[in-house]
């Protein structure tokens, strides 16, 4: 199941405690971050083992438009875990509504 930016936005403004990975890149996650954690795409195995012990916590991931966190999202389901969230138009719909 995806998140939207106003679902992520309430989760963060209540102060809920979030696993939250940043799967663009370096120079991407420098210019804007939600706060989460960056693991490139391309290292997304790293997620496997860093967050091992999360399998079973909602994980949201998330990139500049979706589609790359829509990637890692498949890719970690198939690694076994369980509640991985894709942030539904990523950074750039969370910039169009909340600026940035």
């Amino acid at each position: 199941m995806d998140i939207n930016v106003q679902e992520l936005k309430e989760k963060i403004s209540n102060g809920s405690e979030l696993v939250l990975i940043d799967v663009r890149e370096p120079y991407e996650h420098d210019e804007f971050n939600l706060g989460g954690t960056l693991i490139p795409l391309g290292e997304v195995t790293r997620i496997f083992e860093e967050f091992e012990d999360k399998k079973t916590e909602e994980v949201i991931v998330y990139c500049r438009s979706g589609n790359r966190s829509g990637m890692a999202q498949q890719l970690m389901k198939q690694a076994g875990f369980e509640n991985v969230r894709n942030l539904l138009g990523g950074v750039l719909a969370w910039q169009e509504n909340f600026g940035s």
